[in-house]
């Protein structure tokens, strides 16, 4: 009898220790991936078994939004609230950093003793403290930026050092998570995996364009007169690479025998980035219409979601961090009002009554709003979003009192974010995403020289070309410096040193062989430190990065090198630090990709 009773209490014992149990979270952000690039969805081109897996074995959010652009979907993502309240008003130059008082769901999480990572796109901001492992995550393996130019072998960030790696980069980076989930498997974990996919360039791995080359395009986009066969055949291609990654991150989990107690996110930061199928919808990447902000968004959990649930309720981006926090049982970090919900009761089945809400989306000035039945478009028409997905007819007059309603909705959300862009935050100089050109360097100074994070990169998409110096394309975050010619061209990054003393500066160069020699000049207020370029380097574009050509606007990248300027003591405080030339002996004086700075000890 004693034994009985002892085996049923170890039992209990048992049975109470996994009800305790912490779930992990695995969250999968695709980049630039449309409601309609998923077999889930009704796609018939491609295949996506792993990411459809998640939506069957849990709960799909049906009507799900995000913003039209990336960064402010991750700013969203990662605070529950609007992206403005949070200060990310573009996609570059500094716009896409996320306020330092703002508290993400890392670092909820790690309160909580979850061990936490992020590998892939971050696209939040990269100097510390706007650096990801300053937001919560424990490691960090990927690019900040927003657009990346190689696909193929490409020099990624390794904890606050860039590595030149081998491999496709979605592959590369889900490499790297599958090593952080090997580690971590015995305790908690938060494992976040923002695909660079299938953002542009369009470049896939040989095997998946192969599949893809000539396959016919059998369903097309709302609009087929404007569709590019072969970019839409290349963006499937990128489609399949990482529903591979998400397959192997799903066998990582079964292999370790957590994947009942792991809860899996999966959903895309915009609409597609070209006009390709999404089901009728109106509108792709960029647009505030239903197309450029729908996304797929399933989330599994066996050991508590019920499996192939579908939640009809519009929800979005800002939901995710109060939802996460409330499944998991983690307490939020910070005090800040959110807009999100917790749809928990939604994903548990255990709402009957939910309240009719909206959901604002904004780029470029535009805002429209999505009810559960209706969406207001930028220009002020009403559309019935149950009959008329592809916003065909406006029904602003036959409805005129819902029109006017939500008219007035977006107008007190213009108001409200317009005073949360300029009095909520401690920088007065940063402007509305109303007010800033689509590419003007951001006036929050970059900080610099943090003793937890001596290496601070200052790419040239975040600092000002002055004179003949020109980005190498309209695309700042796939681009460098070029066209510097005179004494009178200089390239400018606004700073905040944090500590003064002793700084070792390297340039990331190529410069032109017959041209090496130029003495340069770094200056940041009384500080100066000079130098000569050289050696001459001056290697040809690549050739190997692309599957299509490259669309207008975007960088060919070569190989950079690094070079040593030398060591130069910069007092603590506000200014320009700025670079020019004393000398030219050749016709030009390099092109620069980046200045780095390194506190020394």
């Amino acid at each position: 009898m004693k034994t009985v009773v002892f085996i049923a209490l170890c039992l209990f014992l048992s049975l109470d220790l996994q009800a305790g149990t912490k779930p992990n979270i695995v969250i999968f952000l695709a980049d630039d991936a449309g409601w309609g690039d998923y077999s889930q969805s009704g796609n018939r081109q491609v295949k996506t078994p792993n990411i459809d897996s998640i939506a069957q074995t849990g709960v799909s959010l049906d009507r799900f939004y995000v913003c039209p652009v990336c960064a402010p979907t991750r700013a969203e993502f990662l605070t529950g609230r609007y992206h403005l309240r949070g200060g990310v008003r573009g996609v570059s130059t500094g716009q896409e950093r996320l306020d330092l008082d703002e508290r993400t769901i890392a670092d909820a999480f790690k309160a909580a003793g979850y061990a936490t990572g992020a590998f892939g796109k971050w696209h939040n901001g990269s100097q510390w403290p706007y650096h990801p492992m300053a937001r919560g995550f424990d490691e960090y393996f990927g690019h900040s930026a927003g657009h990346w130019g190689e696909y193929f072998d490409a020099p990624l960030e390794d904890n606050g050092r860039m590595i030149r790696t081998n491999g496709y980069i979605v592959d590369v980076c889900t490499d790297r998570a599958l090593g952080f989930i090997d580690r971590n498997k015995d305790k908690p974990f938060l494992c976040y995996i923002p695909f660079t996919t299938p953002h542009s360039p369009w470049a896939a791995p040989p095997e998946d364009w192969q599949r893809f080359k000539d396959l016919p395009i059998t369903q097309a986009a709302t609009d087929p007169t404007k569709e590019v066969a072969e970019q839409t055949r290349c963006a499937l291609a990128m489609m399949e690479n990482q529903d591979r990654n998400v397959g192997r991150v799903l066998s990582k989990l079964k292999e370790h025998k957590v994947d009942d107690n792991t809860i899996v996110l999966y959903f895309s930061d915009n609409g597609p980035n070209t006009l390709r199928w999404t089901g009728g919808m109106k509108g792709k990447k960029g647009t505030t219409d239903e197309g450029g902000v729908r996304s797929v968004c399933y989330v599994s959990w066996p050991a508590k979601l019920p499996a192939g649930h579908n939640v009809t309720q519009i929800a979005g981006a800002i939901d995710l961090l109060p939802t996460l926090t409330s499944l998991a049982g983690v307490s939020r970090v910070g005090d800040k009002p959110l807009d999100g919900l917790d749809l928990s009761p939604l994903l548990l089945k255990q709402s009957t009554n939910w309240n009719d809400r909206m959901i604002f989306s904004t780029w470029a000035g535009a805002v429209s709003v999505r009810t559960q039945t209706h969406r207001l478009d930028s220009n002020g028409e009403l559309f019935g979003m149950v009959t008329d997905p592809g916003q065909t007819k406006s029904i602003r007059k036959q409805e005129p009192e819902v029109a006017a309603n939500l008219s007035e909705a977006v107008k007190q959300w213009r108001k409200e974010m317009l005073v949360a862009s300029k009095n909520e935050r401690a920088d007065n100089l940063a402007k509305t995403a109303n007010a800033l050109k689509p590419n003007a360097v951001d006036q929050r100074p970059i900080p610099v020289g943090y003793r937890e994070f001596p290496i601070t990169m200052l790419p040239a998409r975040d600092g000002e070309p002055l004179g003949n110096v020109k980005r190498s394309s309209n695309a700042p975050n796939c681009s460098y410096f070029v066209n510097w010619t005179s004494k009178e061209d200089s390239m400018v990054w606004l700073l905040d040193v944090h500590s003064a003393g002793r700084y070792d500066v390297d340039i990331d160069y190529t410069c032109k062989i017959p041209d090496a020699g130029a003495t340069v000049e770094l200056s940041f207020r009384e500080a100066r430190l000079t130098g000569k370029v050289g050696p001459g380097w001056d290697p040809p574009l690549y050739t190997n990065q692309d599957t299509l050509p490259r669309p207008d606007g975007e960088s060919q990248m070569k190989e950079f090198h690094s070079m040593r300027l030398g060591e130069v003591v910069l007092p603590a405080g506000q200014g320009a630090l700025t670079l020019r030339a004393l000398e030219i002996p050749g016709k030009s004086v390099m092109d620069v990709r980046r200045v780095t700075l390194t506190l020394l000890p």
